[in-house]
Parts: C-alpha cells; sequence; structure tokens
C-alpha cells in the first residue's frame, strides 16, 4: 500500500481540530494503518479529542497481540472512546469533548474500516462509492425518506452529528469490509472536504492524478476554492 495525507485549518477557522496518522508499514500486529479524526466540543476540547483519538488508538495497537484486525479496531475504539469520556467528565473545560474518527487497514486483499462519526471513507475508481455511512442527523433523515440526498449537502443542521467518540461512556462503531480493487484509491477524509466538494469532483481529482502527494494538496486546495469553512482532512490510499 502507499498513501499520502494532508490536514489544513481551512479559510474560515484559526485552529486545527483535526488530526491524521498514516502509515503504510507495521503498526503493532497490522500491516499498515490509515486514521482520520475531527474533534469538537470547543478549541481546546476538539483539538484534545482527535489529538486523544489518534495517540491512543495508535498506542494500543502498538501493544496488542490482537490480528485480527476488526477484533484489534473494535478493541482500540472501544478503548480510547472511554478514555477520551473520562477526560471529558473529569474537566469541566473540556465537557462535551468529542471526535469522529475514520480508520482502515489493508490485509489479505480486504480494506477493513471503522467509523463513528460524519468522517468518511470513499472507494474510487470509474466511479466514486461511500464505504461508511454517517452518524448523523441528515443522513438519518435521508434513511428515512424525509430529505433527498442531494438536499442534505444545504441542510442547516448538516453538522449534527448522531455518534461520537467520547460522547458517551458506551459506542459501538460500525464495521466494512471491502475487497481491495488495484485500479481503485480508498480516500479518508472529514467533512471539512465531503461538505465542500462534490463527490463527482473528489472523483474527478482522485482518478486524474497519480501521485498521491499532488491528489492530498489539490483535494484540500478545492475545498479551500470554495470556501474551506472548515478544517480539511485527507488520506488517499492506492494499492498498486
Amino acid at each position: 500500500m502507499h498513501s499520502s495525507g494532508k490536514t489544513d485549518t481551512g479559510i474560515k477557522r484559526n485552529n486545527n481540530q483535526d488530526s491524521i496518522f498514516f502509515s503504510d508499514t507495521p503498526v503493532g500486529p497490522l500491516p499498515n494503518l490509515y486514521i482520520v479524526a475531527d474533534g469538537m466540543g470547543g478549541h481546546r476540547a476538539g483539538d484534545k479529542a482527535s489529538r486523544m483519538a489518534i495517540d491512543i488508538t495508535v498506542d494500543f495497537i502498538e501493544k496488542s497481540t490482537i490480528e485480527n484486525p476488526v477484533a484489534l479496531l473494535k478493541r482500540a475504539m472501544l478503548f480510547v472512546n472511554n478514555e477520551i469520556y473520562k477526560a471529558a467528565c473529569a474537566d469541566p473545560d473540556l465537557n462535551g469533548m468529542g471526535t469522529t474518527m475514520v480508520a482502515a487497514v489493508a490485509q489479505d486483499g480486504k480494506l477493513y474500516v471503522a467509523n463513528v462519526g460524519d468522517s468518511r471513507l470513499y472507494a474510487i475508481g470509474g466511479e466514486i462509492r461511500q464505504i461508511t455511512m454517517d452518524h448523523s442527523l441528515v443522513e438519518e433523515l435521508i434513511r428515512k425518506g424525509e430529505l433527498e440526498r442531494k438536499k442534505g449537502r444545504n441542510h442547516p443542521e448538516k453538522n449534527i452529528i448522531t455518534k461520537a467518540m467520547g460522547s458517551r461512556d458506551e459506542m459501538m462503531p460500525d464495521f466494512f469490509e471491502i475487497d481491495i480493487n488495484t485500479e481503485e484509491k480508498y480516500l479518508l477524509c472529514s467533512d471539512g472536504l465531503s461538505n465542500m466538494v462534490e463527490d463527482d469532483e473528489i472523483r474527478d481529482i482522485v482518478s486524474e492524478e497519480d501521485d498521491l502527494d499532488r491528489i492530498a494538496q489539490e483535494l484540500v486546495n478545492r475545498a479551500n476554492y470554495y470556501g474551506g469553512s472548515d478544517n480539511i482532512s485527507v488520506i488517499i490510499i492506492s494499492a498498486d
């Protein structure tokens, strides 16, 4: 696997509450690891939550002997959730702290994905497919048939998420498994990208370039071109 990642404050925000981690080499028993986290809960709390999510996850995995990627991601994320929740309860300045998280591991021709919140993983080739499902109010309305998907991008409550790491003492991630296709690339991103750039435009940017560093930078540039109203984080992965 080959990857590149970028995180950017954007144009409208004064600080970056996103955190990313990407490694094409082993992390503990895992052959690779890719994570995007988007923190929330105010300046200090959002920064801390996303950083905790990354640091504790990586540390937990490095020390683990669990070889099954889904079991290991689950154990790590449950542990992280509890640690963030305890930190938020112990410090009034961190009250309401939480973070989204999307993580992926490529192993034996499969991509194993876990997510909480509205940070996403896409598979991108001739078409773009959102693999993860948002934990958000807008997504719930869409699934209930109460809102058209194309109208969700501009919905006034599009930033309300229904599940986050650390927001409660018990939390269960969603898990997905897909076959790795060498003709596809895989994109992890925060909503600072997906809320600003249409899926088809993301597909075009990813498909028209082979250099992963350039793809990552162009995705950030395009989100900023359209207003950069939020922090922007991307990790692009290729299996070729």
